[in-house]
């Protein structure tokens, strides 16, 4: 699906900035902070790319997570209905900093208490990643 009839379909508005930080992060295909899509939309001012990410994690089209540093990467993703958006393990590389989606790993259910309430899910592996490793 084109990303205007993404966007169309979670009922949000179509806008260049919009579409620009979706296709990047569609097309990087694993999680990125935000001074890595600042640096590829160079015509997108910091507040506008918060907005924007705001938007497109509102509307279940972009998950996050964040790493030992604090950081929050962001990744373009595919709501399959059936786990939270996002709903898979990430590895984080300890010495580049890259963040991949490990999509097979789901992140298991967890049976709270009744007065709980989940707002955020995550599990982080560390390690390095196959670059480094062979470096």
């Amino acid at each position: 699906m084109k990303t205007n009839e993404r966007l169309k379909a979670s009922n949000l508005r179509v806008t260049k900035a919009r579409i620009r930080i979706l296709d990047i992060l569609e097309a990087r295909g694993m999680p990125m902070a935000h001074t890595e899509i600042l640096n590829l939309a160079q015509d997108i001012d910091r507040v506008t790319l918060y907005r924007v990410l705001d938007s497109l994690v509102a509307a279940s089209l972009v998950h996050k997570v964040q790493g030992t540093d604090g950081t929050w990467r962001f990744c373009a993703h595919e709501d399959d209905g059936q786990t939270c958006p996002g709903g898979h393990a990430h590895f984080l590389c300890e010495k580049c900093g890259q963040m991949f989606c490990l999509t097979d790993q789901k992140i298991p259910h967890f049976e709270l208490p009744n007065a709980f309430t989940v707002s955020h899910k995550q599990v982080l592996i560390l390690g390095l990643c196959d670059a480094c490793h062979h470096t």
